[in-house]
């Protein structure tokens, strides 16, 4: 019987340290336009390497306890 289970997908994988904008947005649970947003505003950290934009692995977690500080402090 063929295995059934899908390969686990590039954004849960916790050995990934640079995230492409999609698995951040992903992680995030937004779309690519916003997360391009909070990239260009500075909210969400990223780096270039080359051409290719990326985000390091921690950045969605660190952008997430800003604003949950941010929201108690209000």
């Amino acid at each position: 019987m063929p295995h059934l289970h899908a390969a686990p997908d590039a954004a849960d994988d916790p050995t990934l340290i640079l995230l492409t904008v999609e698995e951040a947005a992903r992680r995030l649970r937004v779309g690519r336009t916003t997360c391009f947003t909070l990239i260009r505003t500075g909210a969400l950290e990223s780096l270039t390497i080359g051409t290719l934009r990326r985000v390091p692995a921690d950045a969605p977690a660190a952008y997430l306890a800003r604003r949950r500080a941010e929201q108690r402090a209000a």
